[in-house]
């Protein structure tokens, strides 16, 4: 793929080494809560019809992002390579938005026969006006970046993570909460409450094209709680696993808070891809929310999973009850779609 003019030297080429798309259904939930957040993220304007972005090193191996109106061109080269066939990415030159330096998301490969990545040197002439280089949010420690990468492998790996919860605790009917994400009272206003089920997976293997880190290196799932009188059916040592706040009905008051928000999206429709529906098995969907210091991932025809800021690798079980199936339909109504 020819370089663009301005950002990378004219005579030079850039070796693509992968891409993502970044569209309002489909884009890398560790730049931002929604769409809007992930364009402001590498200083995009939110555009309908989204973006690719090609990330690749020039021949000198420096990082480069190159930024493609033509989203069914890459679309059509990642499913190749995630099918494993070859795929010669080269983008129109006209279709190229822009060039920006650095790479907003690892990568775990590089071009052979150039120099190691690093980001590029900066431009004399630009005298202090070019952008700073991009760099992947910081997944080290538990935070929004690792929540949304944790909620993302549970929609990848849904049936490993679905199998360690009973059908006792996924088809509870949990209390009530109003908007606060406190417990209402009866006809107050609907809204689905969490269970919990036992056990622990392994965490998910990595994307082969990017090389993201693990959600969290010990995410558990919470152990079964009675949602009436919060008390564990087969209560754990006290170190194995991370305890959550107590509310009076055993539940966390987070998941409250999270549900009360997702049910006002209903209402007060949030921005773009802050609510995603993509494909699954049968004739169900699956969901993917977001919030603030909250992810949601759930099946339409199943239960919920909630990861909390404030719970580091917690993941916190929705039971399906009677209430969650009506507030997960009218998110998947609402929710942006693949194309």
């Amino acid at each position: 793929m020819a370089a663009p003019i301005d950002t990378v030297a004219d005579d030079d080429a850039l070796y693509v080494l992968t891409a993502v798309l970044l569209t309002p259904a489909q884009f890398p939930s560790v730049l931002g809560d929604d769409y809007p957040a992930a364009c402001a993220a590498l200083a995009l304007e939110p555009y309908a019809e989204g973006y690719g972005l090609v990330l690749g090193q020039d021949g000198s191996g420096a990082r480069w992002t190159v930024v493609v109106e033509d989203v069914s061109l890459v679309a059509v080269a990642i499913a190749a390579w995630d099918c494993g066939m070859d795929y010669d990415l080269s983008p129109d030159d006209r279709s190229v938005v822009c060039a920006l330096p650095g790479w907003p998301l690892p990568v775990a490969v590089a071009a052979p026969g150039v120099a190691a990545p690093h980001d590029p040197l900066p431009d004399p002439e630009a005298e202090g006006t070019e952008p700073a280089p991009l760099t992947p949010p910081d997944t080290e420690s538990w935070g929004p970046a690792q929540r949304r990468m944790g909620a993302d492998e549970i929609a990848h790996q849904w049936t490993l993570w679905r199998e360690q919860i009973d059908d006792g605790t996924a088809f509870a009917d949990p209390p009530r909460m109003d908007s606060t994400g406190d417990e209402a009272t009866p006809g107050s206003g609907p809204g689905p409450a969490s269970g919990s089920g036992p056990g622990s997976a392994p965490v998910p293997e990595p994307d082969p094209h990017l090389d993201a880190p693990n959600p969290h290196p010990e995410v558990e799932v919470q152990g079964e709680v009675d949602i009436e009188t919060g008390a564990g059916d087969d209560q754990p040592d006290d170190d194995a696993v991370h305890p959550v706040a107590d509310s009076p009905s055993g539940v966390h008051p987070g998941v409250r808070r999270a549900l009360a928000q997702a049910h006002d999206y209903v209402g007060a429709p949030p921005p773009p891809g802050r609510v995603r529906s993509s494909f699954a098995t049968g004739e169900a969907r699956m969901l993917r929310a977001d919030g603030p210091g909250w992810s949601l991932v759930a099946r339409t025809d199943d239960i919920a999973f909630i990861l909390l800021d404030e719970e580091p690798g917690e993941v916190l079980p929705v039971g399906r009850g009677s209430e969650l199936p009506g507030l997960l339909k009218a998110l998947d109504a609402l929710a942006v779609r693949p194309a």
